[in-house]
C-alpha cells in the first residue's frame, strides 16, 4: 500500500537512524522555520519530552523538530543529539545568549527484541537529522527498527511492525499526511474489511487476539506503544493543532485492537506548516483516515 508520506507537506524534513543489530532506532521531523504543533498522549505508560509545552496556553508558539524513538525512557537521549546538532545551526528559540532549539520526542519500547543495553543515544539523534530528506524511507528503520504488534495471545511471536507514512488530498488544494511508528499490544486491522492484517503467531500460525479472547493475559505494562505525528499545511494554531492530535486517535482505534490500553503509552504530535486553509471538520475526518493508512502501511498490509 503507497499513500504519499508525511513529507508530502512542503518543508517537512524526515530522518532516521538506527542500529539494526540491537535492533532499535529514531526518527526525526524537522523543518528548517520549525512548525506550529500539538500533542495528545493517550495511552497509560507514555515516554515523553517537552509535551507541557505543546499546550494551548503556554507560551511557545513554534518548535522545531520532533523525535519519535525506540529504547524506552533511555530513548529521549536521542533528543538532545539533535538539540545539539540544531544550534550549532543557529536554529531555535532565541534567548539573547544562544538559540534553544525546541525539541519535542515520544518513545517506544523495543528492549526485549534486541540488545537491550543498546538505545539510541545523542550521537543517533544527531545522526537521524543529519539523513533528513523530503523523501524518505519507511518500513524497519528508525523508531520502527524493533517494532512488533501483537502481544496479547499467551506464547505467541510478536510480529515485526515499523514505521508507516500515509497522506491525502483535502478540499481547496491542502494535505494531511502522518508518521506512526507501531508497536502496539494490540493487532491490526484493515478498517475498511475488517480483517486482522499483522498479529502475534503461534507455532507459525497467526492467531489474532479476538480469536483467543478465553485466553488472554494482560501484555507488560509499558512494553509497547504506537507513537507518531499527524501534519498538514493548513494553518492552525496550538488549540487546534492539539484538537487535530485529539481527534486524529480515532486512526489509531480503528486500526489498532486493542489500542490505549495500560500497557501502552500511546502519543500523537499534530503539526502545521503551511497557510492553506480547510473546514475543521473536514481535516480533523482526513486525519482520521491518514492515521489509519500509516498504520497499515508500518505492518505491510499483509492478511492474517
Amino acid at each position: 500500500m503507497i499513500d504519499g508520506s508525511i513529507c508530502d507537506i512542503e518543508g517537512l524534513l524526515v530522518g532516521h537512524a538506527q542500529d539494526e543489530a540491537a535492533r532499535t532506532g529514531c526518527t526525526v521531523l524537522y523543518a528548517q522555520d520549525g512548525f506550529v504543533a500539538g500533542v495528545d498522549v493517550r495511552g497509560a505508560a507514555p515516554g515523553t519530552r517537552e509535551t507541557d509545552l505543546l499546550k494551548s496556553e503556554n507560551m511557545m508558539p513554534r518548535i522545531n523538530a520532533i523525535v519519535l524513538t525506540g529504547g524506552s525512557a533511555f530513548g529521549l537521549d536521542a533528543c538532545s543529539g539533535v538539540m545539539r546538532a540544531l544550534e550549532a545551526r543557529g536554529v531555535g528559540f532565541d534567548v539573547n545568549v544562544t538559540k534553544v532549539p525546541i525539541v519535542c520526542g515520544a518513545v517506544l519500547f523495543d528492549l526485549g527484541v534486541g540488545d537491550a543495553f543498546v538505545r539510541p543515544d545523542a550521537a543517533m539523534g544527531q545522526r537521524a537529522l543529519e539523513n533528513a530528506t523530503d523523501h524518505p524511507v519507511f518500513g524497519r528503520v528508525g523508531a520502527g527498527t524493533g517494532a512488533t504488534v501483537g502481544k496479547l495471545v499467551p506464547g505467541a511471536q510478536p510480529r515485526a511492525s515499523g514505521i508507516g507514512s500515509a497522506s491525502l488530498a483535502l478540499p481547496g488544494g491542502g494535505t494531511v499526511a502522518a508518521m506512526i511508528a507501531v508497536n502496539a499490544a494490540g493487532d491490526v486491522y484493515d478498517p475498511l474489511t475488517g480483517q486482522c492484517v499483522a498479529c502475534g503467531a503461534v507455532d507459525g500460525r497467526p492467531v489474532p487476539a479476538r480469536a483467543a479472547m478465553g485466553a488472554l493475559f494482560a501484555a507488560h505494562p509499558g512494553q509497547n506503544t504506537t507513537i507518531g505525528v499527524v501534519a498538514t499545511d493548513v494553518k492552525l494554531d496550538k488549540t487546534a493543532c492539539n484538537r487535530l492530535a485529539t481527534v486524529a486517535h480515532d486512526g489509531l482505534a480503528l486500526a489498532i485492537r486493542p489500542v490505549h490500553t495500560v500497557a501502552d503509552g500511546d502519543t500523537l504530535f499534530a503539526v502545521s506548516h503551511g497557510d492553506k486553509t480547510c473546514d475543521p471538520v473536514i481535516l480533523q475526518a482526513a486525519a482520521v483516515e491518514v492515521v489509519a493508512r500509516a498504520i497499515l502501511n508500518a505492518v505491510g498490509a499483509e492478511a492474517c
